[in-house]
């Protein structure tokens, strides 16, 4: 009876030190972030072909703050929600917006980034306003904030709307007369613009205020958590304000 129950015990034990084996593999396993690398100043591919961006130091300095191993993939936003859900990423930073359409199938830490939606323009355009825009062509990237607000101005079916993978696209079809106005997020239709000498910029005040956040599967309460601890950290510690001015040259204006 004794060396059963020592049989039995050292049973227990095996199974207990594989299950705590596989538990800790599982915490250390290679996380896939997605980003679409098409995105500068967030996120880009440099003349290495490497992807940088103030998203990719962001969530690098998170992964280094609370011990996690990342893999960054370059990831076309038309499909990083796709990526997301299949399983083939564990998270998304790409200047993803939070808001409550998205909040329904997916889960953010807090804002890492404030932004707004700005416009780009030819720059003899007399245009003034969003609602301006109203029977002109507007670019927009498929499936962001700026193709939600279009779509409700104008018509999610409206034939004005042209919908394009990237924001490079849509500035290049503004620049190239194939529109009349291109919109996105202002961090990054900035520094587009800024590149081309013929565009201005023009900031609707009724644009609301947005945050970015980093995007989990809906319940992925573990690596949520990790994130949003790691996030605070870096705030609270100085690397947040550092990797800001690397990227935009002021001061920080999260909330």
């Amino acid at each position: 009876m004794n060396r059963i129950r020592r049989a039995l015990s050292l049973g227990l034990l095996a199974s207990t030190a594989f299950f705590t084996l596989g538990a800790a593999q599982a915490q250390n396993r290679e996380l896939t972030v997605a980003s679409s690398a098409t995105y500068a100043p967030f996120a880009f591919e440099n003349k290495d072909k490497q992807i940088v961006g103030f998203d990719i130091d962001i969530i690098n300095a998170i992964a280094k703050q609370q011990g996690l191993k990342i893999k960054i993939v370059n990831t076309p936003f038309t499909g990083i929600f796709g990526a997301l859900n299949n399983g083939d990423v564990d998270l998304v930073i790409s200047g993803v917006t939070i808001n409550d359409k998205r909040k329904q199938s997916y889960d953010f830490t807090p804002p890492y980034f404030a932004a707004r939606q700005l416009i780009a323009l030819p720059k003899n355009s007399k245009i003034a306003s969003l609602k301006d825009l109203a029977g002109k062509k507007i670019a927009v990237v498929s499936a962001s904030t700026a193709d939600d607000i279009a779509s409700r101005e104008f018509g999610k079916t409206s034939p004005d709307i042209r919908r394009f993978e990237s924001t490079p696209l849509i500035i290049s079809e503004l620049a190239g007369g194939g529109v009349d106005a291109a919109m996105g997020d202002n961090g990054v239709i900035a520094y587009r613009v800024a590149q081309n000498p013929e565009l201005k910029t023009l900031d609707d005040k009724s644009f609301p205020e947005e945050g970015f956040g980093i995007v989990v599967k809906k319940g992925d309460k573990a690596l949520l958590e990790k994130l949003t601890a790691g996030l605070a950290a870096i705030r609270a510690d100085g690397s947040y304000v550092t990797i800001y001015k690397k990227w935009f040259n002021k001061d920080p204006n999260v909330r």
